[in-house]
């Protein structure tokens, strides 16, 4: 298993960033459909954590 490098690492924490930010809108303007943000939410979670 190779570390990701660590300006990989800080993309992956915007995109995890911007995914939070994203749910948590569509939370507030759309609640039925907020689920649809939850995929990128964890997937860009889980490449912040250099957990895949």
């Amino acid at each position: 298993m190779t570390s990701t490098s660590n300006k990989e690492l800080k993309k992956y924490w915007m995109f995890f960033g911007a995914s939070l930010l994203f749910t948590v809108a569509l939370l507030f303007v759309i609640p039925e459909w907020f689920w649809i943000g939850l995929p990128f939410l964890f997937t860009s979670y889980v490449l912040a954590k250099d957990w895949l």
